[in-house]
């Protein structure tokens, strides 16, 4: 009997389809288009072909490109690693647990303009807590302005970016250790492993794809971040903190270069793409490894 195609599941996709179209789709076609003119705040936009394109490499863009990166990559090495700490603490049979698991939650709950803007209180030399703490403890002779400087003012920036990144990391691990048979843990412990074997040999391989993935989004993530770096340096002192997101917004938006701005957002575009197709050809094998070991 011939099977009578139904289109009716077809016709309830088409609401959620046009808002695909609206929100994404076409805003994406007109970045590629604009990046390949000239538009700006005069009227007139005029074809140029790739020369938007060969003035960003003619810039030091592949200087901010290769700070993005480093930003990105410390960023999120330390939110995965406090947050697997964190997570480990908080899964632990300890007293007043409960309470911890309340209090990781702030930095994520805030407004991230507001604990960005306390940072910038922190940061500052004359009366931030930071400051005033290191010249209490002898390790600094005097007022020292955290954001002035180009080397301190990007680890400030990456500290800010892991407190406010660190909860969700932490919340996402511990949810996914929570759903790990408690049986294999008991005949291990029985077995006489210990606490640090069943970590290494239970956790951690029950847990990769759960690393894996919040690996991917908090790249994504901090990658695309924006408040934490515009609200502390709006990517100074002298580019330090200059990234390839603060890069495209002062091009586009402060100095209205609407085509350029495109440009590099394509170039953001690709840029991240490709390392998402790095990244998940690399957990692929890794996961496969990881099963055939087990």
């Amino acid at each position: 009997m011939k099977r009578r195609f139904d289109t009716f599941p077809y016709l309830l996709l088409i609401p959620a389809l046009v808002l695909i179209m609206a929100i994404v789709a076409w805003p994406l076609f007109e970045t590629f288009r604009l990046s390949f003119t000239n538009a700006s705040l005069r009227p007139g936009e005029r074809y140029v072909g790739f020369e938007n394109y060969i003035e960003i490499f003619e810039d030091d863009f592949w200087e901010v490109i290769a700070r993005t990166f480093v930003w990105m990559g410390l960023g999120v090495t330390l939110k995965m690693i406090m947050g697997l700490f964190g997570a480990v603490l908080l899964n632990a049979a300890l007293p007043g647990r409960a309470v911890f698991r309340i209090l990781v939650m702030p930095p994520w709950i805030v407004p991230v303009a507001i604990g960005v803007f306390m940072w910038t209180w922190l940061y500052n030399g004359q009366f931030g807590m930071i400051s005033g703490l290191a010249q209490r403890f002898g390790l600094l002779s005097g007022p020292f302005e955290f954001l002035a400087y180009k080397q301190s003012s990007f680890i400030a920036t990456i500290i800010t970016d892991v407190w406010v990144g660190t909860p969700l990391v932490t919340l996402y691990f511990l949810a996914s250790m929570q759903s790990i048979s408690k049986d294999l843990y008991e005949a291990a412990w029985t077995d006489g492993a210990s606490r640090f074997y069943r970590f290494r040999r239970i956790t951690l391989p029950l847990l990769s794809p759960a690393i894996f993935t919040m690996g991917l989004l908090s790249m994504i993530w901090t990658f695309n971040s924006f408040e934490v770096i515009w609200i502390l340096t709006e990517g100074g002192p002298r580019g330090a903190t200059t990234t390839m997101i603060i890069d495209t917004y002062k091009t586009a938006i402060s100095r209205f270069r609407f085509g350029e701005g495109s440009a590099r957002a394509v170039m953001i575009l690709v840029s991240m793409s490709l390392f998402m197709v790095i990244y998940l050809t690399v957990m692929a094998r890794t996961t496969r490894k990881l099963g055939n070991t087990q």
